[in-house]
């Protein structure tokens, strides 16, 4: 085993992974969503010493020319969010939460479910969003 090795286990167990966002999302999203979500917004917190969560909310309304859509909450998550530690910076989890968020509309369970909303858009709660 390599110095480098060492390093990518040590991200794996506590980075963002694509089988921890799956298995939160499978589970989140198994139960019925509200008939007036319209468009769902994956919000990023940095909590403290590069801990993370991430919480999926379900908007009533949706407006690509203006982010105060995702403020229109009908469902949300932040009673059980999706946490992580990651020693990066905030931009890194932005990148690395979109890539995930895009990967599972691909090949996740409930990617095709949530592709039939007039929007998604993952960023931080305190920034700008981006639509996927």
């Amino acid at each position: 085993m390599s110095i480098f090795d060492l390093f990518k286990k040590k991200k794996e167990e506590h980075g963002l992974s694509y089988a921890k966002l799956e298995e939160w999302l499978d589970c989140v999203l198994s139960i019925d969503i509200p008939k007036d979500v319209v468009a769902f917004c994956f919000n990023i917190y940095e909590d403290a010493d590069k801990n993370w969560s991430l919480e999926l909310v379900g908007a009533g309304s949706f407006d690509a020319d203006n982010s105060d859509w995702a403020c229109d909450e009908v469902f949300t998550t932040r009673e059980n969010p999706l946490r992580w530690h990651e020693d990066v910076e905030w931009m890194l989890i932005q990148d690395e939460a979109q890539a995930l968020v895009k990967e599972y509309l691909e090949r996740g369970r409930f990617g095709q479910k949530l592709k039939r909303y007039e929007g998604i858009a993952v960023g931080f709660v305190d920034g700008d969003l981006v639509l996927l």
